[in-house]
């Protein structure tokens, strides 16, 4: 195992620190739902359109299809959240 001081030019000074800021943008700012500095982050979409649990989902897995894992699986949760949002106001229009 190398040593930090024997290169590792991926970091700079602080190792710690700079693990922590990637953590950071993992936790906080995620690359596949859009990342910090874009205006169209889904939560940000979310937020802006004051979306309830379920469209927000829908909005969420379509956003990040295709970046993450499985394309095909999350447009099925989109799909999912979806279905379960139009149950919900078929619902509500019944009674």
């Amino acid at each position: 195992m190398k040593k930090y001081e024997e290169g590792y030019p991926e970091l700079k000074e602080n190792p710690i620190e700079e693990i922590n800021k990637v953590l950071d943008e993992k936790v906080n700012h995620p690359s596949h739902y859009g990342g910090k500095d874009n205006p169209y982050e889904a939560i940000k979409v979310i937020e802006a359109h004051n979306l309830n649990f379920c469209l927000g989902n829908v909005i969420k897995y379509t956003l990040r299809a295709g970046k993450k894992e499985n394309a095909l699986e999350d447009l099925k949760k989109a799909k999912w959240y979806l279905e379960r949002e139009i149950k919900n106001l078929e619902k509500c229009a019944k009674k």
